[in-house]
């Protein structure tokens, strides 16, 4: 075969077209498949993340709805200055843009106040540290009721005019009284004292009541030296 006749292919139309369709597939393919891409994952279509923040679920729920969008509850905490229920955060947050039916995580506040517990604070404490450490706990305290007994001295803690057990839990930040010694020596009578201290304490407080008075009773004697 001379060297003419290896490149007359050159000549044959055929040969050209063939290039030129190989050409176009290599140019078209990729395209398209950028085409498909786009189509299928809706690439420059977002919406607006609503702002919600302080609303309810089911008025969220509309919010998002309108927008196409799905929510769902993933966590829940509580904020005492914010209604019960109402919506405190949201992932994504407010005003970005996200992708139609993308999910949004609230977190909620608990329409419960939680429960916490009270400091053993019945005839171990003073009546300020008492009140220091309820304070430093969250709580709130009201002016002492006053009982006889050891001056300053706590004997109970009352929640809603109720003396608490040992280790019972009231709602985060309730109002709570210190029931105090007044430095007085006199007897209660069982309904007054019910009034004032749990059964658990009033053996206790009967017991210091009884032995505050035969300290009170006994005779002074006096040393002479004639």
């Amino acid at each position: 075969m001379t060297l003419r006749e290896f490149f007359s292919f050159r000549k044959n139309r055929f040969f050209w077209l063939n290039i030129a369709a190989m050409v176009l597939v290599l140019i078209a393919a990729p395209v398209a498949v950028l085409q498909w891409l786009d189509t299928y994952t809706r690439h420059g279509e977002a919406v607006v993340v609503p702002d919600v923040k302080g609303l309810s679920v089911p008025q969220a729920a509309e919010r998002f709805a309108r927008v196409g969008l799905v929510y769902q509850v993933t966590d829940s905490t509580y904020v005492k200055t914010e209604p019960a229920g109402c919506i405190l955060e949201n992932n994504p947050p407010a005003g970005q843009r996200v992708k139609e039916g993308r999910i949004v995580y609230l977190t909620v506040n608990t329409t419960s106040i939680p429960l916490v517990d009270v400091p053993d604070l019945a005839d171990n404490s003073s009546a300020r540290q008492a009140r220091a450490r309820l304070l430093a706990t969250g709580f709130l305290v009201t002016d002492n009721d006053s009982v006889p007994g050891d001056r300053d001295w706590v004997y109970a803690v009352k929640y809603k005019g109720r003396p608490l057990e040992r280790g019972e839990r009231v709602p985060e930040g309730a109002t709570l009284t210190l029931v105090v010694g007044n430095g007085l020596s006199m007897p209660l009578d069982s309904a007054a004292l019910d009034s004032l201290v749990s059964p658990a304490q009033r053996h206790l407080f009967r017991q210091r009541t009884a032995a505050a008075d035969s300290v009170a009773q006994e005779p002074v004697v006096e040393d002479s030296w004639f």
